[in-house]
């Protein structure tokens, strides 16, 4: 009888284990010892979320951060990160309607990620970014993309807006 109990526990635990808790992945996860601020911390949503894998990020920028409009979004990423990002499916949404690009630049060599809109974006707006057809790195971890904004008219000095903190598993 102890045998039979100890496989049915141990079965049990093991089908446990294995169930599949959920593809999709978003908002920040728990941060352990370091990170940015909890004030800085952006929501996201990735649709996989796996190594490996294709994938589409929705980055998102809440309109109480973004006090000026917008000329440029820079996102950069740490040095570690091995995916590969296809700069033709980039959009930035606006109420979930994209806006017309005037030009993304990714520039792996340098791990940041440069979005210009043809016409600058209102201050106080809500923004999604949506990076589409990115292929996650073979190993998983934690990655800090960070947000940065030009405005029009500004000096060329981008102003730090957030971070995301992606979890790929």
């Amino acid at each position: 009888m102890r045998r039979l109990f100890s496989a049915i526990l141990i079965t049990g635990l093991a089908l446990t284990s294995l169930a599949k808790i959920t593809q999709a992945q978003g908002l920040p996860g728990m941060t352990l010892l370091s990170g940015p601020d909890k004030t800085n911390i952006l929501n996201y949503f990735l649709q996989s979320g796996r190594s490996g894998e294709w994938d589409r990020y929705k980055l998102r920028l809440p309109a109480n951060k973004l006090n000026l409009a917008i000329a440029e979004v820079s996102i950069t990423y740490p040095e570690y990160y091995k995916g590969k990002i296809d700069p033709k499916s980039v959009e930035i949404r606006l109420k979930d309607k994209p806006i017309p690009l005037e030009e993304v630049i990714w520039d792996e060599e340098n791990h940041i990620i440069q979005i210009y809109p043809q016409e600058p974006i209102p201050a106080g707006t809500k923004v999604e970014i949506v990076l589409s057809n990115v292929k996650n790195p073979t190993f998983g971890g934690v990655f800090n993309f960070n947000a940065n904004i030009r405005s029009p008219g500004d000096v060329p000095m981008l102003r730090y807006i957030g971070t995301w903190v992606l979890s790929i598993d």
